[in-house]
């Protein structure tokens, strides 16, 4: 037992020589706020008036107190002391950390030591710092204790002290108590009201329970006549599991006298003895009680923690074992066939990282974002795929752009068809918009590639910056060598699709395919228009007839017309629809609309349009013109039909395609009131909807139609091709002759006997670690031999 206290002080030496702190190592922490007697106690318990006095905060660095108790014989020997007045009645000896090799005797100069390291770090400004004050004192007159004296919690700055003094103090303070490993001593004074205690409030936050509180009561001589701190001491007031210590300070007259500590101990002993209150409760009251109670809780303290922190030296010794290997070995003047063989394993590691990374086999995969191969599949899959869809191929070409495409290719004469050479002419410069999409997705994946390299190496062969480097300059070098070639290849691949344009793809739409879907949208725009002019003339007549009916009611009323009439007044929407499908059915079924039968075939001189020999429609019937294109069209592009002569029709033809009228219902004719049959009024109504536009409007419509259907096929067609190749050229072009030439050019570059010298240099910073991690596994063990000799 006897051996913990001074085990826990070779630790803190051991650790405070590196400033290591992930050990929370048990001590003692005075706690109290300013001028409460912090100072006093801790004179008391060493004997000596060895600590700063004066006026506002005079402690402004922790000062870790660790008393060591030797035998007479014992002090005397060590380091040759520095003389001084005290030095031949005092056997205390007093060394700090900061002077290993110094020794006092002279209590004073040890408490200017402590002001000039103070301020020092501090400065003059009264402000605090963190770091501690090492200081041991070994005195056969002190028991074995670890203490630590912090600054007094002050609430006002005064002078030229920092504002936020008491911040500071306050966060200091909590940076100790709040180890579990830390005894607690609260000072409080006897002349204030306990339940205005600082310390003990801060101590209750940091242990509710007050399992590791010790409550100080000082200054008990000072109080008030007819009152004692009896009930504090016996804990009636504020109860702590470790009990409340009464003690009686130094005045400041008996400190400015220079009164000596002894005498103020036995004036101490004398007054608990002598007093009438507190002589009945003596084992809670004195300094020496104070002493006993720390030297015993700190030793329980240590023997309860001792263990774990065994425990946590051996787990930080394997991992500072593990830190050390991650640095490499320590590299040593090898001869130059040694250094060359590292080199070239280097090398060799570093190139079989990037193709790993590529292939996606590498040890170490990121699970946070894509990287490597993975990379390239979304640049490829993703990036470059939205781009391509993103290029609308007819969103540039205006109406205008294309009939003056039209007219360009037919030089002076009119055209009699749509001429081939404008559709090429129109769809070459849209290919040209997929080269930018192409060239992005190329320079993407030379960026991934870069920072492929840039993530390849391992720890070994980054102590050597130089030659990593180095290295990722000659992958840099090799990766603009390919980048060049693979964009121009891409760059082919687009003026390829443009110099030939292969209408007969088997998915190209071609001529017939664009002139059904043609007819397919016209037919459904004029049903739906029809349809619409129908309905809104049904629901017109049925009114004016209804105001009819309604005045011829009063006169046939008496001969029971009257229902008969109101029930052939409603008309009925879905047998109108139907009855429209029906004529335009009838009328695709003769290869004619129901009105161009009304129309003039006797005469194909009426087919043509003046001065042009184009066939158009007659004048008199624009939808007629709109049907007689289509069979243009399809002769043109080669479908099936009897060619231009089919357009010519006999007079016989009427008679054997006429479409028979459809019977309305009785109730419809009966609204019409005039005896006009559906199928008349559909024809009439498809014929005034095409009279709305000329017949060389109509022509411009369907041929800038036509282009533009011909244009997105075909543009859908080389897209796919473009997304399908692009990243097949860059795989070959970039990525797999990178990853094949990556090692022989690193050793062609790097593998020199000039340069293997220069390019195995460590890393000044890196070696600093290394040194620092080695220095702190060293005291590592050191503390752990030390517990394994105290335990």
């Amino acid at each position: 037992m006897d051996k913990l206290i001074p085990t826990v002080n070779k630790l803190q030496e051991v650790f405070n020589t590196v400033g290591q702190d992930h050990i929370d190592l048990p001590q003692i922490v005075v706690v109290g706020s300013q001028s409460s007697g912090k100072s006093s106690v801790l004179e008391n318990l060493v004997g000596r008036d060895f600590l700063p006095r004066g006026s506002g905060i005079v402690t402004r660095r922790p000062l870790v107190l660790q008393l060591v108790n030797v035998p007479h014989t014992a002090s005397e020997e060590g380091p040759e002391p520095e003389a001084g007045p005290d030095s031949e009645k005092h056997a205390a000896r007093a060394q700090f950390l900061h002077l290993p090799n110094k020794v006092f005797t002279d209590m004073s100069e040890v408490r200017r030591e402590i002001e000039r390291e103070t301020e020092r770090l501090a400065g003059g400004n009264k402000g605090i710092v963190r770091a501690p004050i090492q200081l041991r004192i070994s005195s056969p007159d002190v028991l074995n204790l670890t203490l630590v004296d912090l600054p007094g919690i002050t609430k006002i700055p005064v002078g030229d002290q920092p504002s936020d003094i008491e911040m500071q103090t306050r966060s200091l303070v909590y940076e100790y108590i709040s180890k579990p490993n830390s005894v607690i001593v609260a000072i409080s004074p006897a002349n204030v009201d306990i339940v205005n205690s600082e310390s003990l409030k801060i101590a209750r936050e940091v242990d509710p329970k007050g399992t590791r509180t010790v409550g100080v009561i000082t200054k008990i001589d000072l109080m008030d006549r007819g009152t004692n701190s009896l009930d504090i001491l016996t804990g009636r007031v504020y109860p702590l599991r470790l009990g409340f210590v009464g003690v009686v300070n130094r005045s400041q007259e008996d400190t400015l006298s220079n009164k000596p500590i002894s005498e103020s101990l036995v004036y101490e002993s004398d007054f608990f003895r002598n007093h009438a209150v507190y002589r009945t409760v003596q084992q809670h009251c004195g300094t020496a009680t104070l002493a006993r109670l720390l030297n015993q809780l700190l030793m329980q303290h240590i023997r309860d923690h001792l263990p774990g922190i065994k425990t946590k030296i051996n787990a930080l010794i394997s991992q500072t074992e593990q830190e050390l290997a991650s640095y490499g070995r320590m590299s040593k003047d090898g001869n130059l066939a040694s250094n060359s063989s590292r080199l070239l394993k280097m090398v060799t590691i570093f190139a079989s990282e990037f193709s790993s990374s590529i292939e996606g086999t590498a040890s170490e995969m990121s699970t946070s974002e894509l990287c490597g191969g993975a990379r390239l599949y979304y640049i490829f899959n993703d990036i470059f795929a939205s781009g391509l869809d993103s290029v609308n191929p007819t969103a540039n070409l205006t109406s205008s752009d294309i009939r003056t495409a039209i007219r360009n290719s037919t030089g002076p004469r009119a055209s009699l068809f749509v001429p081939e050479i404008a559709f090429q002419l129109l769809v070459k410069p849209q290919i040209k918009l997929l080269e930018p999409p192409a060239q992005r997705c190329v320079q993407l994946a030379y960026e991934e590639l870069m920072k492929i390299g840039l993530s390849c190496g391992n720890n070994e062969m980054r102590r050597y910056p130089r030659l990593h480097a180095r290295a990722m300059e000659v992958i840099s070098d090799l990766l603009r060598e390919r980048v060049g070639p693979t964009a121009s290849y891409v760059e082919s691949m687009i003026a390829i699709e443009r110099a030939y344009i292969n209408t007969n793809h088997p998915d190209f739409i071609g001529g017939p395919g664009a002139i059904n879907d043609l007819q397919r949208r016209l037919e459904r725009r004029r049903k739906d228009s029809a349809r619409q002019r129908i309905r809104e003339t049904s629901r017109v007549s049925a009114a004016a007839r209804q105001r009819s009916v309604d005045a011829d009611t009063v006169m046939v009323s008496s001969h029971g017309a009257t229902e008969e009439i109101s029930g052939n007044a409603v008309a009925d929407t879905n047998e109108i629809d139907e009855t429209i499908e029906s004529v335009h059915t009838k009328a695709k079924v003769n290869g004619i609309d129901e009105h161009q039968r009304k129309v003039s075939v006797s005469s194909s001189a009426h087919l043509r349009r003046p001065g042009s020999g184009s066939p158009i429609g007659s004048s008199t019937s624009p939808n007629g013109s709109a049907a007689v294109q289509g069979k243009f069209f399809n002769s043109f592009f080669g479908a099936g039909g009897r060619g231009r002569d089919a357009m010519h029709v006999s007079a016989e033809e009427p008679r054997s395609g006429h479409v028979s009228v459809i019977p309305v219902p009785n109730r419809l004719s009966n609204i019409s009131g005039e005896g006009t049959s559906l199928d008349d009024d559909a024809a009439a109504l498809s014929t005034q909807l095409s009279a709305d536009l000329t017949v060389a409007e109509q022509r411009d419509e369907m041929e800038t139609t036509l282009i533009r259907s011909l244009i997105s096929s075909y543009f859908s067609i080389v897209r796919k091709s473009v997304q399908d190749l692009v990243p097949k050229a860059i795989m070959h072009l970039l990525v797999n002759e990178v990853c094949e030439n990556m090692q022989n050019r690193l050793v062609e570059e790097l593998y020199k006997e000039p340069l293997v010298a220069e390019l195995l240099q460590e890393d000044p910073a890196l070696v600093a670690e290394r040194d620092q991690r080695a220095a702190m596994l060293d005291v590592y063990k050191k503390s752990f031999a030390i517990i394994n000799e105290a335990m």
